[in-house]
């Protein structure tokens, strides 16, 4: 079966003469990204003390990622997404949350939040997500999401450590469900190692 009609690629709309040549809107499934069958914190490395906070901030993203749509490259440089099928929120925001949630369960902050809250924090954890899609990889969909991170003192502004994250999720069927499943997958997998390589850089920073 071909994979063409699966994908739609990202065009713009063009009106002419008044007229909309606009499809008909059709409701598309809605996503969330899902969460781990288990809620556990990150082991490895050195657990310190709770005494600092720490601020994630909304990764940058290029416009074709910061969307709800569903990304995938099925060939060469050829961006599409799945047709029908949306994610929740714009896919800067779940990776956001995500790590959020990671570093709420791990305890090793005081305190976690958004860059939405604005709330003062002792660190702060930006970055630019350069990939959160589907890549066709020997004709097999494999998700793949790319970060990265970039961990700051906020009172003296001073860049503590960068590091580049990229996970790859194999997913079992092209069907979109199942994609949508490695995608919570491979970010629950990216999401622990990103813990882990904060709490190493915040305790050699000590």
């Amino acid at each position: 079966m071909s994979l063409r009609p699966r994908f739609t690629p990202i065009v713009l709309v063009v009106l002419l003469g008044g007229c909309s040549v606009l499809p008909k809107v059709e409701s598309p499934d809605i996503y969330l990204l899902p969460g781990p069958a288990t809620a556990s914190a990150s082991t490895r490395g050195t657990v310190l003390p709770q005494t600092e906070s720490l601020r994630v901030d909304t990764p940058q993203a290029s416009r074709a990622l910061d969307s709800t749509h569903i990304a995938v490259v099925p060939e060469g440089n050829l961006i599409a997404v799945y047709q029908g099928a949306r994610w929740s929120e714009r896919a800067p925001l779940l990776w956001r949350d995500r790590l959020i949630d990671a570093f709420r369960a791990s305890g090793r902050f005081t305190a976690v939040s958004s860059d939405d809250a604005n709330l003062p924090a002792d660190l702060e954890l930006a970055g630019d997500l350069r990939a959160f899609q589907t890549e066709y990889l020997a004709g097999k969909p494999v998700v793949v999401i790319r970060y990265d991170a970039q961990l700051v003192r906020l009172h003296s502004q001073k860049i503590l450590a960068t590091r580049q994250f990229e996970i790859q999720q194999t997913v079992p069927d092209k069907e979109v469900p199942q994609v949508v499943v490695a995608f919570g997958q491979a970010a629950d997998a990216l999401a622990t190692q990103v813990v882990d390589w904060l709490s190493a850089a915040r305790s050699g920073e000590r």
